[in-house]
């Protein structure tokens, strides 16, 4: 295979196996055979395991973050009098990590599996991993949604911001349960359904965020809820 092949055949394997075995359970030994190359190219190509694994992290972070920034900008460019709707804002949030997860061609359930056991990880390993990928996005985003909702404060955006990723990344993956609760009501193999109602949930509380302050959480909070 030519280099950038082989590279893409170590990546694309690296993502199966550590989805399958996790990083401690994975070895470069795994990888290779997977991937169908010798052990020495994965060296050659990446150096270390630790290398590999932030690799498979930055070649989807990096296609969901560009959808989403290209999104972003396009909303804020193209809204009158400037400012898009949070509705909007939220789709260009969430639409390119929903769809990459139910896309094989591009990690599809590996990298959503990968993802949701990273961004729930204590160890300093994931924590630096989610930091350096999607932090600054995730700053982006907060600053948007502080343009597009009036009276959020940004620890309010910050938690909205979460509880929405919160959300989105167990969507990345089909599982079928979704129809099992609702005896078929519910599809989600229809992404279409699952990102309008997923939004529309999203903007409600950050919309209720808007309108409720700190105080009146901690003081009143069957009030405030």
């Amino acid at each position: 295979m030519a280099g950038e092949a082989t590279r893409a055949a170590i990546l694309d394997a690296a993502e199966r196996v550590f989805a399958d075995r996790g990083f401690d359970g994975a070895t470069m030994r795994s990888i290779a055979e997977a991937a169908g190359v010798n052990q020495g190219l994965i060296h050659y190509h990446f150096d270390s395991k630790e290398r590999l694994y932030g690799e498979v992290f930055a070649r989807r972070a990096g296609d969901i973050n560009d959808r989403r920034i290209e999104r972003l900008q396009w909303l804020f460019a193209e809204a009158q009098p400037g400012v898009p709707p949070l509705e909007k804002v939220i789709e260009a949030l969430l639409r390119p990590t929903i769809e990459l997860g139910r896309d094989p061609a591009r990690g599809g359930r590996h990298y959503a599996k990968l993802l949701a056991t990273a961004a729930n990880a204590t160890d300093l390993r994931s924590i630096r991993l989610i930091r350096r990928q999607y932090d600054g996005i995730a700053a982006q985003f907060i600053d948007a949604i502080r343009r597009v909702v009036p009276g959020i404060s940004r620890a309010d955006a910050v938690w909205g911001y979460l509880s929405a990723i919160g959300i989105a990344i167990p969507l990345m993956a089909r599982t079928g349960r979704a129809a099992e609760l609702s005896d078929g009501a519910c599809d989600d193999e229809d992404v279409t359904s699952v990102l309008e109602r997923t939004i529309l949930f999203t903007c409600a509380g950050l919309r209720a965020l808007g309108r409720t302050t700190d105080r009146d959480f901690r003081t009143h909070p069957q009030e405030a809820i």
